[in-house]
């Protein structure tokens, strides 16, 4: 185990979005890259909007991704708590420092007074800050506001100068610290503000490696003087670019799902999710684009980081799924589309006897071709465990003259059979064509009959498929049904 420490901080004030969810597979993939360690914090300071099972959420999901960390609030860890609600003491003491040392001072001025000053600003066309009112009050001063029953925020003094970030991803990035402007760290209902306690508990947690969104960078350049004055060495940082929609804007609801678990719901692969998240963040030397978790984590390089916006392409991440659903193991893909076919109705119950569980695996396997997601598995999976029914642009191939020939033939093929399933449906398939090829009878006009006889619908998995998963006496009456349409079409 290295030196390295990275972590990921979520609010739990909603479900894991899929951006937020980006920041942890970078940091997990460093971490993991480095032989580091992945620490989860949770940042539930917001106490009206954060909730227990939104952290639940959070952690499901993170797990779901296979994105599993060495320390945080569920497992514990030698820098705990990992939950800022259970560290304001901490908070406390590292603000009471501040104050001694004046790097840090009580601020009185209200939030109808901020709020003035900041639009007067803005209507001369000057960026929001605050001016320094309450920076060198005096005792009396001080005195008299107490009297007059205001409650103090607490302020970081920023010292005057140049702030340096040295990001790994955009290299040095200069701010002056004319432009921020002393903040906040303390509220006056005595609550951390996030600077405050993101800064001292990656510090108290000797984070070595922050890897973050771009819209945090002018919070670290607030963060870079606060960690110089308490004391703490200054993590290396790095800012990836931000997800965009489609349409160039900010990723939200407007343009789909934007949560982990909406996806999951949908039937994507952890795998894919991943894979597509990563591409979406750095490109890899190889050529390839399909990786597992673990293949990411091998090729990953934080200097590789895109500088760029990424655009999020619903199309891209669905051609990623259909790749990872065909590498998948077979049983375990098997399992996660059993939700589907019951919800569906086409399986009765999630529990099945190993016959059938078996049976269903046959099934998957054939139809796992023509999935994007998972939820799609009953369109596919129903020719086999659905009522046969002839769709009706199927039922268009059965009024072709040669179509009782067809499946007359593949009748008697059948019926010869005995009791026996098929062990081989490619040993069917290859008696049809040598059974049909006196008469010129290939290609689509031979097969199409055949799909539509067996499974009422021309499109779905391979005959071969089809002919291995059926059982011979359901194959037989399908057949002879569709028979007697075709004889009936042709005698109109």
């Amino acid at each position: 185990m290295s030196d390295i420490r990275v972590r990921f901080a979520p609010s739990p004030t909603g479900h894991l979005h899929i951006g937020t969810a980006r920041t942890a597979l970078l940091n997990w993939l460093f971490a993991r890259k480095e032989e580091g360690t992945f620490i989860v914090r949770v940042e539930d300071t917001d106490r009206s909007r954060s909730t227990i099972e939104f952290e639940e959420s959070i952690l499901e999901d993170l797990a779901w991704m296979g994105l599993y960390w060495d320390e945080g609030p569920d497992i514990g860890g030698d820098f705990g708590p990992y939950r800022q609600s259970e560290r304001f003491e901490l908070y406390q003491k590292k603000v009471d420092e501040l104050l001694r040392s004046g790097q840090a001072y009580r601020c009185y001025c209200t939030p109808e007074e901020l709020e003035e000053r900041r639009k007067a600003r803005l209507a001369t066309g000057l960026m929001p800050k605050y001016e320094g009112t309450c920076r060198n009050l005096t005792a009396e001063q001080e005195a008299e506001c107490i009297s007059q029953g205001r409650k103090p925020a607490v302020r970081f003094r920023v010292p005057e100068g140049k702030i340096i970030i040295h990001d790994l991803v955009r290299g040095e990035i200069e701010f002056s610290s004319e432009v921020i402007g002393d903040f906040i760290i303390l509220r006056s209902d005595g609550s951390p503000s996030y600077h405050l306690a993101v800064v001292v508990d990656d510090g108290e947690m000797k984070v070595t490696h922050v890897i973050r969104g771009e819209d945090h960078i002018t919070n670290t350049a607030k963060h870079v003087p606060l960690f110089e004055a308490l004391g703490y060495s200054v993590p290396k940082f790095a800012h990836n670019a931000m997800i965009l929609g489609p349409d160039g804007g900010k990723l939200s609801k407007r343009h789909g799902a934007t949560a982990v678990s909406a996806y999951r719901q949908m039937g994507y692969l952890p795998e894919a999710i991943n894979n597509y998240l990563a591409l979406l963040s750095w490109a890899p030397e190889e050529t390839r684009e399909v990786f597992s978790l673990e293949k990411l984590a091998k090729a990953f390089a934080i200097e590789k980081i895109s500088k760029s916006p990424a655009i999020f392409d619903i199309n891209k991440l669905n051609w990623l799924n259909g790749q990872h659903i065909r590498l998948a193991d077979l049983e375990r893909l098997t399992n996660l589309c059993i939700p589907y076919l019951v919800d569906a109705g086409l399986l009765a119950d999630r529990e099945l006897s190993r016959k059938d569980f078996e049976r269903l695996v046959k099934i998957i396997e054939a139809v796992r071709g023509n999935l994007t997601v998972l939820s799609e598995v009953p369109m596919y999976a129903r020719i086999f465990l659905g009522t046969f029914e002839i769709e009706q642009d199927a039922a268009e191939w059965l009024k072709k003259t040669h179509a009782p020939e067809v499946l007359t033939a593949l009748l008697d093929i059948l019926e010869a059979r005995g009791k026996l399933n098929f062990e081989d449906g490619r040993e069917v398939m290859g008696i049809l064509r040598d059974n049909f090829k006196p008469l010129g009878i290939t290609g689509k006009n031979l097969f199409m009959p055949i799909r539509v006889g067996l499974t009422g619908s021309t499109k779905g998995p391979e005959l071969p498929f089809v002919l291995n998963i059926l059982e011979r006496d359901d194959a037989i009456k399908r057949v002879r049904k569709a028979l007697q349409k075709a004889k009936e079409a042709q005698s109109r």
